[in-house]
């Protein structure tokens, strides 16, 4: 029998056979568990039937793909089997890269999409190209994915003289689903042949179209399985060395500490994932950034156990670009601490506050309500008993979504809450307690899949409350501004809370043969504050805001795939004064030949500046133009390269800045690469802020500003080298430096001019207004060992420099390469080993 299966499987040739339904499949039970072995010999598939009528989704849609696919479905008591045979007649032209796990890559790739909850809504993914490394990806919303997701699941695959297989076990512990006599799974199987660039998919699957899961088709047939009690247990271990500044000298002290994770299925459908005494020392440092903006700096979360399951707590409020903020901003949980500037020597400040411990409870009812509550615990961190830099905190978010009509219309809610143990030396600057709440309502309608519309309705509230000082320091803050001298706000230094609201309205064609645009109102009170435990950087605005999009997925003449854009957006201040109106046009394209391109321009037209004398009038501002553009080479090639150029011109032309960022990636060998990427920039503002002197708000205030000529020079290498999928060496390495000069030091005159001279005149009290040089240097060096699935041990050196105030005002960039790397690195050490089990 299992000569007979080989020989069925590896002499089927160009020809494939229609399976019995174009989108239902039908799973065999094995008598025993099949070996895991890439090859497809065991007995159980000679029974299986075939799924075969694949169809190409990219570049062409619904055409026939250039190799025959085939693939089978079989499982067990405890896991699900998947045999995907990719016939391919030239085996030795298969993109193979070898990367670390979840690393996407230039090569062929094998996909499973399984559906368990068949919700058409959420759906696991399982990849592996024909190295054998593997990818997985939680996909919720129908088509937003979760990259950190991490299951423990097996695939092996192998390469012969008619193409390549893959052979995957997924344990059903590593789903969820409600316990049923049989079930019915949501299933699509999609393939990846890298040189040709290449995509098809069974079923059938539409770029047209919104969403990936509700495109899935069904596997039927899997019955007699529990939904098991899932316990998996993962303890760790950390010996560190970390380099310490004490007074002039330096010390390398040894630490050590131990922690766990833990995942335990309550039930089928919910799952508590907690962390104790936590640690992320193996995770990529920050890129460096100098901010001269009155806002504060988002960085991106890369902790695995906020990433992982993240979709759930979701609720943005703020999108450009594909990044989104709102209520939850999980790094707001091990902050660095508040009150750092407390400490005379900086260095007695510790990077992040410790998390004491964290747990989250996910997943669905049998009544299809989805449920997530996250809470956290961090430590009181301080220089002595009455000097404490950050008190202990709770973190509590919470989130229930409910899908109706098979996820065409959905409800959902979210609730944070953040509870501070203030003293008497932290009450006048923290909030001791802050809320929110948000709903939500979601309709998809219209169109050929009747999911091209979606119109989308949010509100939300908050409270925050607090100490009169610790109130009046919020109105204050660049978040409100409520001490503005011409606004309708009225700043309240007695105040002991603090409410607001916002509400968006948007309608949106996701989907269709050629066209796509947003629509969407939004507005925020200026009591709105949601930057305990969420992220938002003005308030006090409403606006609008349109996208229209021509798309041509199809290849014609010179292209591949071309998209043109058109944006438009106004904003005013809640009491009607316009802060900004402004548009873009910009196309991009894919060529024939993998060439990526794109470019646009745009103008912000003259409107008026609410937070730029940072708390004083709103001053106002000059139209501004705007260009941007960039190249990337074809990225199957062993060498690729891209440029990416933009610039501004604002001020009646004062002002210009000019940014570029060449990149060029070289892969070596099939597990060995190195990008370097770097930025190029120079900066001259006519109208950056410098200080305001006096009384703010009074009338002897000065608001004061100056022309900032600023250069910045970074750059950002990569090395990765993975010797197997389970054995990796990455590297990582970013110099940074800029400079600036202050010049033509003036003050406001009239704040409401419309030509820039008579907007400020002379400011004569404080001499030179100066300027600054920032250096800084981050490194890491990570070595990644899974020597059994699912348990991993880490190696890391981790290097920061940095030098600020010397030479202030001037660039040299050999000189200030030369003084970066003199400055005394302070280094980390760290062995870190993980063993996970389960029950």
């Amino acid at each position: 029998m299992r000569a007979q299966s080989s020989q069925l499987l590896a002499t089927r040739g160009g020809t494939s056979r229609p399976p019995a339904a174009a989108v239902t499949a039908s799973a065999v039970r094995a008598d025993r568990p099949i070996v895991i072995d890439g090859r497809g010999t065991d007995d159980a598939w000679s029974r299986a039937s075939v799924v075969a009528d694949f169809r190409q989704y990219a570049p062409q849609q619904d055409a026939d793909p250039s190799f025959v696919t085939e693939a089978r479905v079989a499982y067990d008591a405890r896991n699900i089997y998947v045999l995907v045979r990719a016939f391919d007649p030239h085996p030795d032209s298969l993109m193979a890269q070898l990367s670390r796990r979840d690393e996407r890559t230039q090569s062929d790739y094998l996909r499973v999409v399984i559906d368990s909850y068949h919700d058409k809504r959420t759906g696991y993914q399982f990849a592996v190209n024909p190295a054998g490394v593997k990818r997985d990806v939680y996909v919720y919303n129908d088509g937003d994915e979760d990259v950190s997701w991490d299951a423990v699941w097996d695939v092996r695959t192998s390469i012969d003289s008619s193409g390549w297989i893959a052979e995957f076990r997924i344990p059903l512990s590593q789903l969820r689903f409600a316990p049923k006599d049989s079930h019915t799974f949501g299933l699509g199987i999609q393939r990846e042949i890298g040189r040709l660039n290449e995509r098809i998919a069974w079923p059938r699957f539409s770029r047209d179209a919104p969403g990936i899961v509700s495109q899935l088709g069904e596997v039927r047939g899997i019955a007699g399985v529990a939904t098991p009690r899932r316990l998996e247990i993962l303890p760790y271990a950390v010996q560190l060395s970390v380099t310490e500044q004490r007074g002039r000298d330096y010390a390398h002290p040894l630490r050590g500490a131990i922690g766990a994770d833990i995942k335990y299925g309550l039930t089928s459908n919910l799952t508590l994932d907690a962390s104790v005494n936590p640690d992320f020392g193996q995770v990529e440092a920050d890129p460096s950034v100098l901010n001269l903006s009155a806002f504060e700096q988002f960085y991106d979360e890369k902790r695995p156990f906020f990433l992982e399951g993240s979709g759930i707590f979701r609720y943005d409020i703020s999108c450009n670009d594909g990044r989104c903020t709102g209520l939850f901003y999980s790094r707001r949980i091990g902050r660095a601490p508040q009150l750092g500037w407390r400490a005379s020597d900086p260095n007695d400040v510790p990077v992040a506050t410790t998390i004491l411990g964290a747990a989250k409870l996910t997943g669905r009812l049998n009544n299809g309500l989805s449920v997530g509550l996250l809470n956290a615990v961090t430590a009181r961190e301080r220089l002595s008993d009455t000097a404490t830099l950050e008190p202990r905190t709770n973190y509590l978010v919470g989130s229930l979504q409910k899908e109706y009509r098979q996820g065409r219309t959905g409800l959902g809610a979210m609730a944070t809450a953040v509870n501070r143990e203030l003293d008497l030396s932290t009450a006048a600057y923290l909030r001791r307690e802050a809320y929110s709440a948000g709903a939500e309502f979601r309709h998809r309608f219209g169109g050929a899949s009747g999911r091209d519309y979606s119109l989308s309705v949010q509100a939300a509230t908050s409270t925050v409350r607090g100490s009169p000082q610790a109130i009046a320091s919020t109105q204050r803050s660049s978040v409100h501004y409520y001490q503005q001298p011409d606004d309708d706000l009225i700043y309240d230094s007695t105040r002991t809370s603090l409410s607001g609201t916002w509400m968006q309205v948007g309608l949106n064609k996701q989907g269709g043969k050629r066209t796509r645009f947003w629509t969407g109102i939004w507005a925020t009170s200026p009591g709105f504050e949601i930057n305990d435990v969420g992220f938002s950087s003005r308030l006090n605005a409403r606006g609008q805001s349109n996208w229209f999009a021509l798309v041509f997925n199809e290849p014609h003449g010179f292209y591949q795939r071309l998209q043109f854009n058109l944006n438009q957006w106004n904003s005013w201040t809640s009491a009607g004064r316009q802060v900004g109106r402004g548009g873009n046009v910009n196309a991009n394209v894919t060529l024939r030949n993998q060439w990526f391109m794109y470019g646009g321009l745009g103008v912000d037209l003259s409107a008026w500046c609410a937070v730029c004398t940072r708390g004083g009038p709103s001053l106002w501002q000059n139209r501004s133009t705007f260009v941007f553009s960039g190249v990337t080479s074809d990225q199957r090639k062993p060498l690729s390269y891209g440029l990416n150029i933009n610039g501004n011109r604002g001020d009646d032309g004062r002002s210009s800045s000019f940014n570029i960022g060449p990149q060029v990636t070289w892969r070596v060998a099939p597990g060995l690469s190195t990008t370097l990427r770097g930025t190029f920039a120079h900066y001259v503002d006519e109208t950056q802020w410098r200080g305001n002197y006096g009384e703010v708000a009074s009338d002897t205030t000065h608001y004061t500003f100056a022309r900032l000529d600023q250069k910045l020079v970074s750059v950002t290498s990569r090395i990765d080298y993975t010797v197997s999928p389970a054995l990796s060496l990455q590297l990582y390495a970013e110099p940074f430096a800029t400079s600036g000069a202050y010049a033509d030091w003036r003050e406001i005159r009239n704040a409401a001019a419309k030509d820039l001279d008579d907007r400020f005149k002379p400011f004569v009290q404080q001499g030179d207004p100066g300027g600054f040089n920032f250096k800084q240097f981050r490194s890491n060096s990570v070595l990644r060992w899974e020597y059994r699935p699912g348990s991993t041990l880490y190696l890391v050196w981790t290097q920061g420099r940095q030098q600020d105030g010397v030479d202030p005002g001037s660039f040299e960039l050999r000189r200030e390469y030369r003084n970066l790397f003199r400055a005394h690195p302070m280094n980390t050490f760290l062995i870190k080993v993980n063993y996970w089990f389960s029950l």
